[in-house]
């Protein structure tokens, strides 16, 4: 059986091992929504993972739900991203970019012309932000149209578009998380009459013309998918999610995806919230498996030698430690993460964590 530390061929991708780092927000965009002159650094830094997945990025202005996230929808945008790119790709490293509308969770002062949130429906997820206030409740968001979905389909597509422009070797786009296309999933927040609400295939219908948007513009072999099927985060819910996300799986397997990159539990919390069985998704969609969620050195390598997943994806682990793959073969102590340098701010607890070389 393959190791965590073999190489492994994704796609159209082919990766030095099976260590992700996991996208992570860092509130540090400089202005105009450009990643920070300081990104190229970090993401730099960390080039040793089999995969970058870079931190979310917003595919339009109302897609922004937080104090200075970057976007992927300006040329300037595009042109500062293609700096983290080559920097990580001269380190021999290979990157894709997560691809992001918040949805209901964001703050009228985010938005252009402080307009509300939009949403599946007009329900306000008991959730914060961070604002230039700092943690606030999100605002009561609007109804989208359904007029309005195709034109962020349109959105997702043109950011994929932007995505390769900018040298990204792919893109993961964001269904998890509570965020907009997760919030079309769940009946929780999901309580339409039309085409894109009640049943299962309707509340997945939007999700699912985005991932053959994407996927049409750039390949299949270049599209990952992030997916939480039972954390709570952001006020998500469903009453049955094993059907629901058992029938999303089944729909992306003809897309032939890159990987599957699946939350267990509750993001960044316990693993055992909830029953479900991954698995089940995992033979539906025949995609390269990767998990995530508080995994261990020895869980890492367990999971992979038993084949139950093709990749593992770290998060806070990474940013403590650029050098995360070469102390995950070595057994070597990890750095310990500064929670207070997580959000916004210069390069201390962003750039600043010393590898073993420096330490």
């Amino acid at each position: 059986m393959p190791t965590l530390f073999d190489p492994i061929r994704i796609g159209d991708l082919s990766l030095a091992n099976r260590i992700v780092m996991a996208p992570l927000t860092r509130n540090r965009a400089a202005p105009g929504r450009v990643p920070h002159e300081l990104s190229i650094e970090y993401y730099r830094q960390r080039a040793t993972a089999g995969l970058i997945v870079t931190e979310a990025a917003q595919i339009s202005p109302m897609g922004q739900g937080y104090l200075d996230t970057p976007g992927i929808y300006s040329d300037e945008q595009i042109a500062a991203w293609k700096r983290v790119t080559d920097a990580v790709h001269a380190a021999g490293g290979k990157i894709v970019i997560q691809l992001w509308h918040v949805g209901r969770i964001s703050h009228v002062s985010l938005l252009p012309g402080g307009a509300a949130p939009v949403a599946p429906s007009a329900i306000r997820a008991q959730a914060k932000t961070f604002t230039t206030e700092g943690f606030v409740d999100v605002s009561e968001p609007r109804a989208l149209d359904a007029e309005e979905i195709p034109l962020i389909v349109q959105d997702y597509r043109v950011a994929a578009r932007n995505a390769i422009a900018a040298g990204f070797d792919g893109v993961e786009v964001h269904a998890a998380n509570g965020y907009l296309l997760d919030q079309f999933l769940r009946d929780g927040s999901n309580k339409r009459d039309d085409d894109y609400g009640g049943s299962i295939e309707n509340r997945a219908r939007f999700l699912l013309e985005v991932m053959r948007a994407v996927t049409e513009e750039i390949g299949g072999g270049r599209t990952g998918i992030r997916l939480s099927p039972v954390t709570p985060v952001n006020d998500a819910s469903d009453s049955n999610p094993q059907p629901l996300f058992n029938h999303v799986a089944e729909q992306l397997a003809p897309l032939k995806l890159a990987y599957v990159h699946v939350i267990e539990g509750q993001t960044g919390g316990p693993r055992d919230i909830a029953p479900f069985d991954y698995q089940a998704l995992r033979q539906r969609c025949q995609a390269p498996w990767m998990v995530n969620n508080n995994y261990t050195r020895q869980m890492a390598l367990d999971v992979v030698e038993k084949g139950e997943a093709d990749l593992v994806a770290f998060g806070r682990p990474f940013i403590a430690n650029p050098d995360l793959v070469r102390r995950l073969r070595e057994d070597q102590p990890w750095n310990a993460l500064k929670p207070k340098l997580l959000y916004g701010g210069g390069a201390e607890g962003y750039t600043d964590y010393p590898t073993l070389d420096a330490a």
